[in-house]
């Protein structure tokens, strides 16, 4: 997801199949639609923890749960020539780590304000959190306006890092 290779803009976005993330999907394309950018929808996958019991868990193809999850959120959330445009990754890991990874060369970032962990009173997520501390491009965070819920999404970049100093801007 270099960005630098050739003139297309790289937007990354966060995808779980939340409603959120299918909003901030829906925001990233019609972003890239704008600016020439190419989107790249990412999901992350890990293995659960547990403790105690010692459950079998050889029977779950996690990668292909996580894909599934990722088409069946592109495809709610798009219409089929815009979904055809998307590229799409699924990568093992934490959704933070494996997202910074993915964001490393890109231009944007796009994410949710609520996946689907955490508690429901909460505005921001803890992975959108991470992500606004920590990214290397500049994050927008796409939520619901709370007068419209389902209407348009809002969108408000939240974090870009700062320029260097003795740069042009």
């Amino acid at each position: 997801m270099d960005s630098s290779a050739g003139t297309n803009r790289t937007i990354v976005v966060a995808v779980d199949g939340s409603p959120s993330s299918q909003r901030a999907l829906r925001w990233a394309v019609a972003q890239g639609a704008a600016t020439g950018g190419e989107v790249h929808a990412v999901t992350a996958w890990h293995l659960p923890e547990m403790q105690g019991w010692g459950t079998v868990l050889d029977d779950v193809d996690w990668a292909e749960n996580a894909r599934a999850v990722l088409e069946q959120a592109v495809t709610e959330a798009l219409p089929p020539a815009e979904a055809e445009r998307v590229h799409r990754h699924v990568r093992e890991g934490r959704a933070a780590v494996v997202l910074l990874d993915a964001a490393a060369d890109a231009d944007l970032l796009v994410v949710g304000s609520r996946g689907h962990g955490g508690f429901s009173g909460m505005l921001l997520g803890s992975v959108s959190q991470h992500l606004v501390a920590h990214a290397p491009c500049p994050v927008v965070v796409v939520r619901a306006d709370r007068r419209a819920r389902e209407a348009q999404p809002v969108a408000q970049v939240v974090a870009a890092p700062a320029p260097a100093v003795g740069s042009a801007g």
